[in-house]
């Protein structure tokens, strides 16, 4: 494969997310025939069942982006130790209408930043949850619950401390490896 179609899902919706600023950043260390494409999740109604066989447009293109990806990254706030609404909200119109689950089968990834030290575990314990019951390849290991500070991520995206640079760039091959390895 020439190209690998990258759907990213950026769990916060605020403009200037730490999360935000993360994926662009991890955009920088993939390799060149990696393209992230960002799903937009503020203009996705809220799941209502009686909406699922006549989806509304938004939805749709978030179905459609999932379909055309060949992998998925999910890059997240943690929101009262779980994950985001408007992620979850994403999460669900994916796996509807029944029989139309968009998820099985997609390979993914999860990371996450806060300020908390403990990172985005929790988030990401539930993501993963969630993504098994939905049938997707999520990456297991290794886990990034990093800690955002001041400075650490700059404003053209680079990652200003080598010690995590060099981290973030071991889970990103590690990501791409897997990504590759379901799309042979």
């Amino acid at each position: 494969m020439s190209t690998y179609k990258i759907a990213v899902f950026v769990g916060s919706l605020r403009a200037a997310s730490f999360n935000l600023r993360l994926a662009r950043a991890l955009e920088k260390l993939v390799p060149a025939e990696f393209k992230f494409e960002y799903v937009s999740l503020g203009d996705v109604p809220l799941y209502n069942q009686d909406n699922e066989n006549n989806l509304p447009a938004p939805a749709a293109k978030l179905k459609q982006q999932i379909a055309d990806a060949q992998g998925i990254l999910f890059v997240s706030p943690e929101h009262n130790r779980s994950l985001p609404a408007a992620l979850k909200n994403a999460i669900d119109w994916g796996s509807r209408p029944w029989g139309q689950n968009s998820w099985t089968g997609k390979t993914a990834g999860i990371v996450g930043t806060s300020p908390s030290a403990a990172g985005t575990a929790m988030m990401q314990q539930h993501l993963r949850n969630i993504l098994a019951a939905e049938g997707a390849n999520v990456l297991t290991t290794p886990e990034v619950f990093l800690q955002f500070t001041e400075g650490l991520i700059d404003d053209q995206y680079n990652i200003t401390n080598e010690g995590t640079r060099k981290f973030l760039q071991g889970w990103v091959d590690r990501y791409v490896d897997w990504i590759k390895k379901f799309n042979t």
